[in-house]
């Protein structure tokens, strides 16, 4: 009886184990290349960069890190932004290529909490247009009030 008893429990276990580590989901980090990746956001939601006008790839550095994603420090290896050049339009795209073993659920926090919306002089995202998602070691800040969702769920699809 004790025997059957232990393998039944080691069974249970065993199986338990199976289910949770067995089937779960690991993203694999995206390999490209951020000019590569913002190219491939903006055609995986079917926009074209020049409905955006003049937009421009800027890199994020450690002193403008604040303007673009509202933190002064992150365990980040590279990170690149697009903007209009025209002052007048609310649309900013950050990729952040995070270092390894960084806590990004964390820095996503972080950044969606202490972004500005607002930076712009006229213009600004409302709180629901602005995103901040993850897919293995990148994170994107997406605000547009016009194309987030999309823009979003073209991020998702980079590592498939």
């Amino acid at each position: 009886m004790k025997i059957l008893r232990k393998t039944v429990i080691i069974t249970m276990i065993t199986g338990l184990c199976l289910s949770l580590f067995g089937c779960t989901k690991k993203e694999k980090n995206l390999e490209q290349s951020l000019p590569e990746l913002m190219r491939a956001l903006y055609q995986g939601a079917g926009i074209n960069e020049d409905e955006i006008m003049f937009l421009e790839d800027i890199e994020v550095t450690d002193e403008t890190l604040s303007y673009y994603l509202g933190v002064d420090k992150l365990d980040y290896k590279e990170a690149l932004a697009s903007e209009s050049m025209v002052g007048s339009l609310a649309h900013s795209i950050v990729l952040v290529r995070m270092n390894e073993g960084a806590d990004i659920e964390a820095a996503k926090k972080e950044i969606k909490e202490k972004v500005d919306p607002r930076k712009w002089i006229c213009v600004e995202v409302e709180d629901s247009n602005v995103i901040v998602d993850s897919y293995g070691d990148v994170i994107v800040l997406i605000m547009n009030n016009e194309y987030a969702k999309d823009l979003q769920d073209s991020f998702q699809k980079l590592g498939e």
